[in-house]
């Protein structure tokens, strides 16, 4: 029997928390389990935030070339991710790969956003304190919430890749190879060339720190996968043992 069988046949729909390193899963198992119950609630909040996120680009859409929108609305699409995949798996239809997905953009979004609005917080001054506190803290929110996703997938390595592959694709284009346009990464609040630290503009600060947190992502997503792996496999063993 291989390790995929093993987890496959261990994970009903409501499983227990995992035993897990608390360095995977930092969330209290309280809330874990409070937002599983309530699990049609968080899938609204998100479509929620999916909806306020599109209206936020919108004058970003308007200036990037049609062919290029579906890279633009980095945290809308994380939003909407979390909520589809949350609520496949309360159909009893888990989508690995939209999963995936959602792991990773909450992952990288959920720290990308905060750290830009730290990196350009004189910049910002124009948003309103409410407003600038609701973007820092509501896309810290989306990093905890990527944090429960290991109750409800396994991670499979092909689902893994399919996510990685869709946000090393975003890098390119935000960053490096537009294709059409200008690089499509969110509007930030100085000019791309402004100098900042270490030598560095302010594009590639925020390149770096995305690329940063897509491999913080990667890293996070096969830990877990190899930590339930070996669990299903220890589980494997001692229902052996006792037989």
């Amino acid at each position: 029997m291989t390790a995929s069988t093993q987890l496959a046949e261990s994970a009903p729909a409501d499983r227990d928390r995992e035993s897990l390193p608390t360095s995977l899963a930092p969330v209290p198992k309280t809330l874990e389990d409070l937002g599983l119950r309530f699990a049609w609630l968080v899938v609204a909040i998100n479509l929620a935030g999916t909806a306020f996120g599109f209206w936020y680009y919108s004058a970003q859409f308007a200036e990037t070339p049609a062919a290029m929108w579906p890279w633009v609305p980095d945290s809308p699409l994380a939003t909407l991710f979390i909520a589809l995949a949350i609520g496949c798996w309360k159909l009893g239809r888990e989508q690995p790969w939209l999963t995936a997905l959602a792991f990773f953009g909450n992952i990288v979004l959920g720290l990308w956003t905060p750290f830009t609005l730290l990196v350009f917080a004189d910049s910002y001054a124009y948003l309103h304190p409410l407003m600038y506190h609701f973007l820092f803290w509501s896309h810290l929110a989306m990093v905890v919430q990527a944090l429960v996703l290991y109750r409800i997938s396994d991670f499979p390595v092909w689902a893994v890749v399919v996510a990685a592959a869709w946000y090393w694709s975003n890098l390119i284009v935000d960053y490096f190879v537009p294709i059409a346009g200008e690089p499509h990464h969110t509007i930030i609040p100085v000019s791309r060339d402004t100098p900042m630290f270490l030598g560095a503009d302010a594009l590639g600060v925020i390149a770096a720190g995305e690329v940063t947190f897509v491999f913080l992502a990667l890293l996070l997503a096969l830990a877990i996968r190899v930590e339930k792996c070996n669990a299903a496999s220890n589980r494997s063993t001692a229902r052996l043992d006792r037989s």
